[in-house]
């Protein structure tokens, strides 16, 4: 692998951790009512990656970059098997789209 894939790959595992923490703080603020920056911050995010994966028409547009630098694992296939990789997008999403329906939902006054 070359250096700038290696890179690439690095870069592209901490938007991964950095969307894996906005999902979880969306969920927690949606169960404890909690508001604040952090919750904004979390929801732009998950908001941005929604955009970038209708724009790679459910794929990730960080894997063809990887490809064409050389590392043509798909990024959750270096933690999951094929099957579960291809369909850990379609399930985060909705992961996802449930927990900012919670969010709106459960406001923070209880009503």
């Amino acid at each position: 692998m070359t250096v700038e894939a290696a890179a690439v790959r690095t870069a592209h595992a901490l938007v991964a951790l950095v969307e894996l923490w906005a999902l979880g703080w969306v969920w927690v603020c949606g169960l404890t009512r909690r508001r604040g920056r952090a919750l904004w911050i979390a929801v732009g995010l998950l908001v941005a990656e929604g955009v970038a994966l209708v724009i790679g028409r459910g794929n990730c547009p960080l894997g063809p970059l990887q490809s064409r630098l050389g590392d043509p694992v798909p990024l959750f296939e270096l933690v999951l098997p094929p099957r579960a990789a291809k369909a850990a997008i379609p399930i985060l999403a909705a992961v996802a789209i449930a927990g900012l329906a919670l969010v709106a939902v459960r406001r923070p006054d209880g009503r």
